[in-house]
């Protein structure tokens, strides 16, 4: 028997279960009408598009709630005009959900960013990655006068990030949407494990606020 229980062994799920029942038993104690507000149509003002990291989830960092942040996350934060997933989010994001605020957030510590460096091959991940060895050939000189490797490491993350936040600038989702006026800004953004805090490493607002 195949599956993810199989006759006459304990789910090893079990326990998520139960952790769901009772967290969803402490929301209605906490908030009655917690769920009847949850299933109403999601009109979030920012799309998030991060790292699959387990360590970064973007509502917990930024101590929103369910249903404030449209989100897409993949290795290393990357957006490849040819991924027809991120550029589907983006596109619903845009024009349905009318986000005013798109954030690309990486973090330092990134192993996608690590891993794009190593000379040792990793499989497929090597050709999804390959936009982050562009950046560094890119920046070479900088990258290069910088001897702490973790500093190195950190400083090609905001790299690249600056990198993905101009790649949806250039897609035509967004291009369309701020030719016709639509209110909405790039940000972007580098997040610390150490302490749970955000970089702003990019953000037009705030260049329009100047």
């Amino acid at each position: 028997m195949t599956g993810i229980q199989r006759e006459g062994k304990t789910n090893v799920l079990e326990d998520l279960l139960k952790q769901n029942k009772d967290w969803a038993h402490r929301q209605i104690e906490r908030d009655p009408h917690y769920f009847e507000r949850l299933v109403e149509q999601q009109a979030p003002d920012y799309l998030w598009i991060g790292c699959a990291d387990s360590r970064v989830p973007a509502n917990v960092i930024t101590d929103l709630p369910p249903g404030e942040v449209f989100v897409h996350r993949n290795i290393a934060n990357l957006v490849h005009h040819s991924d027809i997933n991120c550029q589907s989010v983006l596109q619903f994001a845009v024009d349905v959900l009318k986000v005013r605020h798109i954030i690309v957030c990486g973090h330092y510590g990134c192993g996608g960013i690590r891993a794009a460096m190593e000379r040792s091959p990793h499989g497929l991940v090597d050709h999804w990655l390959q936009p982050i060895r562009d950046i560094a050939s890119r920046h070479r000189d900088e990258l290069e006068a910088i001897t702490d490797d973790d500093k190195r490491f950190d400083r090609l993350c905001e790299l690249s990030v600056e990198s993905q936040c101009a790649r949806v600038l250039q897609s035509p989702i967004v291009r369309d949407a701020l030719e016709r006026g639509q209110d909405l800004h790039v940000h972007g953004w580098a997040y610390r494990l150490t302490d749970g805090h955000i970089n702003c490493i990019a953000d037009d607002k705030k260049r329009d606020d100047k």
